[in-house]
């Protein structure tokens, strides 16, 4: 008979308890998208290296030679080569 006023408050006390543990995760959105938490995870993981592969496989820009196309005195563009960055290339 002893036992039974020590285990009706104590289990009183573990239900109390257990109501505030639901309610709180309820409250702190911790069941709001069961369905794909586990799937985002993995497709973060997918669009990070989607992007570091488009980095590395982009084509680099090779440097640009500087072209005269300025007009001529006949009105005609030239498109040769300047002088200083001919003597680079040589």
């Amino acid at each position: 008979m002893a036992s039974i006023f020590l285990l009706i408050p104590l289990s009183l006390m573990l239900f109390v308890v257990a109501i505030w543990a639901v309610r709180y995760a309820v409250k702190s959105d911790q069941f709001d998208d069961l369905d794909n938490a586990s799937q985002r995870i993995i497709l973060e993981d997918r669009q990070e290296r989607r992007q570091v592969l488009q980095e590395h496989s982009a084509p680099k820009p090779s440097q640009p030679t500087s072209i005269n196309k300025a007009p001529n005195s006949t009105g005609q563009v030239n498109s040769t080569p300047d002088k200083a960055t001919d003597s680079k290339l040589h």
